[in-house]
């Protein structure tokens, strides 16, 4: 059982880590080279800034993928742990440094929680950010048993849902779902530079969704693109053919002369069709239960039409968005009246009862509902 924990690194999924365990009883000491992180990680209360008296159970890594193997061989150097993990998002190449330099390269497994968000630092670190989301493990040849216990033992902590692949494996596919998006995002954004004003007031939510990632650390991308480049350049020729083939059909449908137009038409609606397909064969997310530390807020709707629309409007308002949302449920049986349920952090949760009460909405906060069954959020945290 991990009783203690350190985490090196106190950026967003370092303290995010750290406050994910802190809230399951476990003692965690925080490390960073940057003094202002780490104190603003130990008053957030993700632990503490006092190195460890003894090797702590595990040590989470939280640095750039680039840094991995030399930050892995100071702490086994100095013995801050008995086991330790990463969570960086490129495994190869860290894991062939840890093997040829890592003092005990047993005692450690690589690691990857899929979740994040565009902010980074420790102030935009979230207790319940790895809730439900998959967390890969890339255990090397010479892992031990211990070291990938712990690691799951973390992951449980943290509420994700574990996943075992091989290094390279994982970085084939990140460079996919990942980084190739990610520098898509970021050339994107870039060509809104040198336009006129005017172009910010036809900004939609399309293209803000579309670039929302590009928001994320320049050096720290630039490391993990640098260290997955192999995989991503695979992907970037991939989509120049498909770059090149799209460039071709805008111009002959551009043009005024008829002969190509109707084969580019088909080109371009075959390339639309083959992304819609795309997103449409991979699996609903699986919803999954609130986190222990989220309160629940009830609220009883009128059967009247938008009467959902205007509550939901309300909430958002409040900070109560979408990924806060439960399904509806029928307390009273199906011709009762529909309760739509939020689930929220416990102070936001009062903060928005309090809120829609004043707006007239019969609101039941968490401690005054009987059973303590907790819904089933619709959808996963962006």
């Amino acid at each position: 059982m991990i009783r203690t924990l350190a985490v090196v690194g106190t950026g967003l999924i370092g303290t995010s880590v750290a406050l994910a365990a802190v809230r399951r009883g476990v003692t965690v000491h925080l490390l960073d080279t940057d003094a202002s992180a780490v104190r603003t990680a130990e008053l957030l209360g993700a632990g503490t800034a006092r190195p460890p008296g003894e090797p702590v159970d595990l040590a989470v890594l939280a640095v750039p993928p680039s840094k991995v193997a030399d930050v892995l061989s100071e702490q086994q150097a100095r013995g801050l742990a008995r086991s330790y993990t990463d969570v960086a998002s490129v495994k190869a190449g860290p894991e062939r440094e840890v093997l040829a330099r890592a003092p005990r390269p047993a005692h450690f497994v690589g690691g990857h929680p899929m979740a994040g968000r565009e902010r980074s630092g420790p102030l935009a670190a979230r207790p319940d950010l790895f809730q439900g989301r998959t967390w890969v493990l890339t255990p090397s040849r010479l892992t031990s048993k211990r070291a990938f216990d712990r690691a799951l033992e973390l992951i449980a902590l943290c509420g994700g849902v574990p996943a075992v692949m091989q290094s390279s494996a994982h970085d084939e596919t990140v460079a996919i779902t990942s980084h190739a998006p990610h520098l898509m995002a970021s050339l994107v954004a870039a060509r809104l530079g040198g336009r006129s004003p005017v172009t910010a007031l036809l900004v939609g939510q399309g293209f803000r969704d579309a670039t929302r990632i590009a928001r994320g650390e320049a050096r720290l991308w630039t490391d993990i693109i640098e260290t997955n480049a192999a995989e991503i350049a695979g992907v970037l020729s991939a989509l120049e053919s498909d770059l090149t083939q799209l460039l071709t059909a805008m111009r002959d449908l551009s043009a005024r002369d008829p002969r190509n137009r109707a084969q580019s038409r088909r080109n371009l609606t075959a390339l639309l069709e083959r992304g819609v397909a795309a997103l449409e064969s991979l699996p609903a997310p699986a919803p999954g239960p609130l986190a222990a530390d989220t309160a629940r807020v009830d609220v009883t709707i009128a059967e009247r039409p938008g009467e959902l629309a205007r509550l939901l409007d309300t909430a958002a308002g409040y900070g109560a968005g979408p990924d806060t949302v439960a399904a509806p449920v029928a307390p009273h049986g199906p011709d009762g009246p529909l309760v739509i349920r939020f689930g929220l952090a416990p102070a936001e949760a009062a903060t928005l009862a309090e809120k829609l009460a004043a707006a007239g909405w019969d609101v039941v906060r968490e401690d005054d509902v009987p059973d303590g069954r907790a819904p089933a959020l619709v959808g996963a945290p962006g």
